[in-house]
């Protein structure tokens, strides 16, 4: 079930997970620099990521997914079950990326690349503590169209078979998931279904809770790996 919104005149709590102190004292330096947002810990491996999530109790957590220790796919996996209220990003160097792929499927909520400019770092941790957006959907797309196209996910998988839970979404709501899995934004679903902003985050909330996803991007991975959408070939639903 998606966690309910957090307390927008709160700080934003952020978590720093990566092996490099120089990459953690950049995006510490940029993310203290904002009055709404606050460091409240930093971690050198995946296991001391976890260790601090349950103490300090982070909105976000900036994860770097190759770590001694314990690497980030672990770690997030490992926080998401355990701290649903905490949103993950992803660090990754590429951004079609096995790892990010596969962090996005332990229930990341959004990638970015370690070479991110300052003023995207900053956004994108608010679009993530919100719930409201994800960061560069087409991006993220792009990436889950690769590894399900490719069979990199998992070569074994059988051919995916359709949720009995779609069948719980009106028409219109399926056609929001399809414009989500295509990476289209609130206003750009909007303007396609001629509907209001605030329509379209009623349905976006609906979708999300009838299908017991985390946030957006965990609606774009079901569409992947459910079959709603077909690589290469468009929505089929």
């Amino acid at each position: 079930m998606p966690e309910t919104t957090r307390d927008p005149a709160a700080p934003i709590g952020v978590l720093l997970v990566d092996d490099q102190p120089l990459l953690r004292m950049g995006f510490r330096l940029i993310l203290e620099g904002e009055d709404d947002l606050r460091v409240l810990g930093e971690a050198s491996d995946g296991a001391e990521g976890v260790a601090l999530a349950a103490t300090l109790k982070p909105d976000v957590v900036l994860m770097d997914v190759r770590m001694p220790v314990m690497d980030g796919i672990e770690a997030t996996t490992r926080i998401v079950s355990e701290h649903p209220e905490a949103k993950v990003i992803i660090l990754t160097t590429f951004d079609l990326d096995e790892y990010a792929f596969a962090g996005l499927q332990a229930g990341a909520s959004a990638f970015l690349l370690k070479d991110v400019a300052p003023e995207e770092l900053v956004l994108a941790v608010r679009l993530v503590a919100s719930g409201d957006a994800v960061v560069a959907p087409r991006v993220t797309a792009r990436l889950l169209e690769t590894y399900v196209r490719d069979g990199s996910a998992n070569r074994a998988a059988p051919a995916p078979e359709r949720d009995p839970l779609l069948g719980d979404l009106t028409p219109r709501e399926l056609e929001v998931l399809g414009a989500m899995a295509e990476g289209l934004s609130n206003a750009e679903i909007a303007h396609r279904f001629f509907l209001s902003e605030a329509t379209v985050k009623t349905h976006v909330r609906r979708i999300l809770t009838k299908l017991h996803l985390r946030d957006r991007v965990q609606a774009v991975v079901y569409a992947y790996e459910t079959g709603l959408v077909i690589p290469s070939q468009g929505l089929d639903y």
